[in-house]
């Protein structure tokens, strides 16, 4: 058990799972679910490219890791090695491509270019100011723009408005991340990105904004964009996760400097985000339904 827990937490499994409900989403968001084989590619693809984005991460961020004392770390624990965790990431990544060879050739360029972009942020992106923090927040929305063109050549409404939301939300959740984690990149990476610019406290300010502005599209799509126009399935989940992000962002606001806190709050981003994700999931399913 200890080798397959290491393994778990080096390519964060439950971001996998999460991408495979947001993929299905935007399959059914988009027309309806596609047959059986190019379905079973569409949840490879994420899966893989997911785990190997995360073990890309912790090789490069090793020492950061330890300077942050994030022991939960599997080659910080020395649980995995950093050769072990270059290779599962590699195999990962190619299984991810390669299974969205078979899908079409959209699917296919919108997973090998942001698995590229995956090692070039573990490796420098994200240590410059807004550049690594612009390509979190665009790797949020990926899977729903992929979920799209796995079953449609026509980009929906409705994707583009939840593809906005991932984005500002990604990109505020990493800026909080990036403030947690200021001290210890500074000193093993060199990093010089937003905090190192403008400080901890217009960083949180502009994570607060961003924040802001995905609640709002969020209230948009409830009035304005179908399937999820005047939705109660869609306003509760949803509507719990907006107050969710909105303590989130107002929290790390005001304790700019209690890393507690920032830890806490990755946990209830989280959680919110996977309300989300259950809400695009059910409301096109109940939409079928009736």
């Amino acid at each position: 058990m200890g080798i397959i827990s290491a393994f778990m937490r080096l390519t964060r499994i439950e971001h996998s799972i999460m991408l495979v409900i947001a993929v299905a989403a935007a399959e059914l968001i988009s027309g309806a679910l596609p047959g059986l084989q190019i379905l079973i590619l569409s949840f490879i693809t994420p899966i893989f490219i997911s785990m190997g984005s995360f073990a890309i991460n912790d090789y490069f961020d090793v020492e950061a890791d330890k300077r942050n004392k994030m022991m939960n770390r599997p080659i910080v624990s020395g649980e995995i090695t950093k050769k072990s965790a270059l290779t599962i990431s590699m195999c990962c990544f190619a299984i991810g491509v390669i299974a969205s060879i078979f899908i079409n050739t959209d699917a296919f360029l919108i997973t090998v270019i942001p698995a590229a972009f995956a090692i070039l942020y573990s490796y420098r992106l994200k240590d410059l100011a807004l550049i690594g923090n612009a390509y979190i927040g665009v790797s949020m929305g990926i899977p729903f723009l992929y979920g799209n063109f796995v079953v449609s050549p026509v980009l929906s409404n409705a994707i583009l408005a939840i593809f906005f939301i991932a984005f500002l939300s990604g990109l505020a959740r990493e800026i909080h991340g990036m403030i947690r984690d200021y001290k210890g990149d500074s000193i093993a990476r060199s990093t010089k990105n937003l905090v190192h610019y403008i400080g901890a406290q217009a960083s949180a300010n502009i994570a607060f904004i961003l924040y802001a502005e995905a609640i709002l599209i969020s209230i948009f799509v409830f009035f304005f964009i179908k399937p999820f126009e005047f939705s109660l399935v869609y306003a509760l989940f949803i509507g719990i996760a907006d107050i969710m992000l909105a303590y989130t962002a107002i929290t790390c606001m005001l304790h700019v400097n209690s890393r507690m806190i920032y830890i806490r709050a990755r946990n209830i981003s989280l959680a919110a985000m996977s309300l989300v994700l259950f809400g695009y999931l059910l409301v096109p399913l109940v939409h079928i339904a009736l």
